[in-house]
């Protein structure tokens, strides 16, 4: 049997619902997927796909820390975006957090997001 042990940081945002926001099972990491949310200010990150992917990468990592790991063993990762024109601009800062060794990698237009967010990313990790 797997034992299965829930994420929680306050450096992260709160989930808004009956999600976690991450999970451990094994040695999986399993990371709830990420919008632009200042955990600090609790607003969204208004301005550029480039700035809210950032914010989204910054969440994603405070939960892996939480779970002691970090964007290195980051495995798997599925991007959505708002609108698939603003790709490139994602990808670009996206490789600024993935530098070596970067995670296989979907990336899908969604029809709606959650707040109407440009970007949301979920994961899937190792814990080493």
């Amino acid at each position: 049997m797997v034992e299965k042990k829930v994420i929680k940081t306050d450096k992260a945002p709160a989930p808004v619902g009956p999600y976690s926001q991450g999970i451990i099972a094994g040695n999986f990491i399993f990371v709830s997927g990420q919008v632009p949310l200042d955990p600090k200010t609790g607003k969204m990150v208004e301005g550029t796909i480039s700035q809210q992917t950032e914010q989204v990468l910054k969440n994603m990592q405070a939960i892996l820390e939480a779970a002691g790991a970090g964007l290195k063993d980051v495995v798997k990762c599925t991007v959505f975006l708002k609108d698939m024109n603003t790709f490139s601009e994602m990808n670009q800062k996206f490789a600024e957090f993935f530098k070596d060794n970067p995670p296989a990698r979907a990336a899908i237009e969604a029809a709606r997001l959650p707040r109407d967010v440009g970007v949301e990313i979920e994961a899937i990790a190792i814990k080493r």
